[in-house]
């Protein structure tokens, strides 16, 4: 379960909450009965509820960056927020955008190899570079090298780098917000653990000695 409480359909009083609950869960109690289109549980938008203004912001990002006035290719936006959520370990982000760059007209081989892109040769220059910035902003947290950034000036206009520097950097801490929530398809418990050894095992080190 989600590490916060979920509103139930039965608390909620702020306006925008309940027309969020209706359009993606009907009459549906969506704390009893979770599930939605795609297929996830719904728990982003319930523990979300719990702060209707954070919602809110949240509803307004994803209609400006799919909205008439953003200006970048919706292929080069969803690059960022796969690669983002993958990079991230996060499986709701990255799973929901896969589908989302299929519905912009990603071939299922980029998305298959957005995970190792530096070594797949189905994008072209524009979408290599894109991917390369992405990286910076969230494995480098936003330290990008000169040449790194003089070749995405070569591709995009200024507005549309800060467009897509604004949304997956929205997308990287959407991520992140999802993982140390547990919500939606990462509401599990971190796969690296110490494994147990065998009872017979006496503290000797991999080689069989002792130091």
């Amino acid at each position: 379960m989600p590490r916060l409480r979920q509103v139930p359909r039965a608390e909620v009083t702020d306006p925008l909450v309940a027309s969020v609950y209706q359009a993606l869960f009907g009459d549906r109690d969506p704390v009893a009965e979770p599930g939605t289109a795609t297929g996830t549980p719904g728990h982003w938008w319930t523990v979300l509820a719990l702060a209707p203004h954070v919602l809110e912001h949240f509803v307004q990002c994803s209609r400006m960056y799919m909205g008439p006035k953003l200006s970048l290719d919706p292929m080069l936006r969803e690059l960022g927020q796969m690669r983002a959520g993958w990079l991230n370990g996060c499986q709701f982000v990255y799973s929901q955008h896969c589908k989302m760059a299929r519905g912009v007209g990603l071939a299922d081989e980029q998305i298959d190899a957005i995970k190792a892109w530096q070594v797949a040769d189905c994008f072209d220059e524009r979408q290599r570079t894109v991917l390369a910035y992405v990286d910076c902003l969230v494995s480098q947290r936003g330290r990008v090298p000169d040449a790194v950034f003089a070749k995405l000036k070569s591709f995009l206009s200024d507005p549309e780098i800060v467009e897509l520097t604004y949304v997956t950097c929205c997308y990287d801490g959407y991520s992140v917000l999802t993982r140390a929530l547990r919500l939606e398809y990462d509401d599990r418990d971190d796969p690296v653990v110490e494994v147990a050894a065998p009872d017979a095992y006496d503290g000797a080190d991999f080689m069989g000695g002792r130091r």
